[in-house]
């Protein structure tokens, strides 16, 4: 699979809710709304997603239709090639504790906003990060900044997915 942007998956995610022109999408990143809380894309990356979607033909342009103020738009529909990316990258879990934050919060809500429960998602990247999370919460003898940093980040990461697990169930 080509390695994709976040804002690219955003972008297939809420195309795969509902066809949309990326005028639209970027009004749903930028705001306060789900994907718009996990990070903001602004509209000139929304616009260079679409693209980039459309080349790799994960996306197609659906319709027309006028626009509010100006030229005609382009709505956009995922294709069943996109549609069955979106779903292998949202059940992998992340590599990282700092992909938590941004690719794992944002698979959560765009599994959410599409009726599916995250569960499987958040145990399967407990099973991904045991070993890593295993080895950092325990404090080392005398730490340095950046291992006591390493470890906090840990126990927290640990916490967040235990508790997520919970709240989801």
């Amino acid at each position: 699979m080509t390695r994709r942007s976040l804002g690219e998956w955003a972008v297939l995610g809420l195309l795969a809710e509902a066809p949309a022109h990326p005028f639209a999408l970027a009004r749903e990143l930028e705001g306060d709304d789900s994907p718009g809380r996990v990070f903001t894309i602004r509209r000139p990356l929304v616009y260079r997603a679409v693209e980039r979607l459309v080349a790799d033909r994960l996306i197609t342009p659906d319709r027309t239709e006028p626009g509010e103020a100006g030229p005609e738009r382009t709505v956009y529909r995922i294709t069943t090639e996109g549609s069955q990316q979106l779903e292998a990258w949202l059940v992998e879990p992340v590599a990282h504790i700092r992909d938590l934050r941004l690719a794992f919060l944002l698979k959560v809500v765009l599994a959410r906003r599409a009726g599916r429960s995250p569960v499987d998602l958040v145990q399967a990247q407990q099973r991904a990060l045991a070993p890593v999370l295993d080895s950092l919460t325990r404090m080392p003898d005398d730490p340095d900044a950046i291992e006591l940093w390493r470890h906090h980040s840990a126990v927290a990461a640990g916490a967040f997915l235990a508790e997520l697990l919970d709240r989801t169930r």
